[in-house]
């Protein structure tokens, strides 16, 4: 059974700092390009980050600067770093593990954890 689990997210004043978490289980994980999408109140689910299986890593332009994404292989997780945090950066934030196998796409997501960003 594959399991993506989130956590880190909570309330934070703006100019704050998160890190986020993503320890997934039941997959190869060093096989996966891992990222990080968020979705606010009312607008479409948004990629902020994302890493390959090989460590390349890209950014929204929103989030550049900002935001670090990172891998542990040995520990199967990911992490997203969030400094200087903004009210706008408020959402959702989901993990996602892809991977194409041959023909076949393999797709995971995790529950998502909330971030909120406000004085």
């Amino acid at each position: 059974q594959v399991q993506l689990v989130e956590s880190g997210g909570g309330l934070v004043q703006p100019g704050g700092s998160l890190r986020l978490s993503c320890a997934a289980s039941g997959i190869i994980f060093r096989r996966y390009a891992i990222g990080w999408y968020r979705q606010a109140p009312g607008k479409q689910r948004e990629v902020v980050a994302t890493i390959t299986n090989g460590g390349t890593t890209d950014y929204a332009d929103s989030v550049k600067g900002r935001f670090t994404i990172s891998r542990d292989n040995a520990n199967n997780t990911v992490y997203l770093q969030m400094n200087s945090l903004k009210p706008e950066d408020t959402a959702v934030y989901y993990c996602n593990a892809n991977v194409r196998i041959g023909i076949t796409p393999y797709d995971y997501w995790g529950q998502g954890t909330q971030v909120t960003v406000s004085s």
